[in-house]
């Protein structure tokens, strides 16, 4: 089971950057994400490893990075035309789905981790006048966890609509519509509750914040592996 779920991620790494316009494509993704933990830290000040911008700079890159690329794992092999040879092989359902859900997390996952530590040595070489800057242990924990859960949820999200998706376009259209509805329900329920989210944000503190986030984002991956592991069924994943 192992052996046919790294054939298959071996595939998805491959296929994800293959030809120089995939890499170029690669490298503009990442140009936002790049400049995000190499300029705001020096803006920022030592305060950088102690506030809150890393965590959200945890969250922003897992999102922003498999919004573009999960879409292309099921129908990407469609416009292609090499879903049936995927399909018609001995690989197990189970090796198909865990191939090309975990390939994208690790990518997500060790992107944010890798620009976590360039932002930390950034502020080190702007702030750090002889001391050692270091993320203390809920910022460090945070940007473990909430990095690791946006991975997860977008690459269980991508998967999930790209799973009945002609092409990567449409794919991308319900991965967006996804991401939508609640970054909308972030900005309207405040306005809506106003004093009650006042009254909330004031009787919580950072840490607590931090985990009602973590809580949160466990239930809806849960919820979305949950709903996409059910749905991929080998019999049902031609469209002809």
């Amino acid at each position: 089971m192992i052996e046919d779920v790294l054939t298959v991620m071996w595939k998805e790494r491959r296929t994800m950057l293959r030809g120089k316009a995939s890499r170029s494509k690669f490298l503009q993704m990442m140009l936002f994400p790049i400049i995000l933990n190499t300029v705001f830290p020096i803006t920022w000040g030592p305060d950088w490893v102690t506030d809150f911008p890393p965590l959200l700079s945890a969250m922003i890159i897992p999102a922003l990075l498999l919004a573009v690329t999960v879409p292309d794992s099921f129908a990407g092999e469609r416009e292609r035309h090499t879903l049936g040879t995927l399909l018609a092989s001995r690989l197990p359902d189970r090796a198909i789905f865990f191939g090309k859900l975990v390939t994208p997390i690790v990518m997500g996952w060790g992107t944010a981790l890798l620009l976590s530590l360039v932002s930390l040595v950034v502020v080190n070489v702007a702030h750090g006048e002889g001391e050692l800057l270091l993320f203390t242990l809920p910022i460090a924990m945070g940007i473990l966890t909430l990095s690791f859960l946006l991975s997860t949820t977008m690459a269980g999200a991508g998967v999930l609509t790209s799973l009945r998706s002609e092409t990567v376009q449409e794919a991308m259209q319900k991965l967006l519509n996804f991401i939508t509805i609640p970054a909308v329900l972030v900005q309207v329920l405040p306005l809506l509750f106003r004093e009650k989210f006042i009254t909330f944000m004031n009787t919580v503190n950072g840490l607590q914040l931090l985990i009602i986030v973590v809580v949160i984002l466990v239930v809806v991956d849960i919820g979305v592996f949950t709903v996409a592991f059910n749905r991929f069924r080998r019999s049902q994943m031609y469209l002809d």
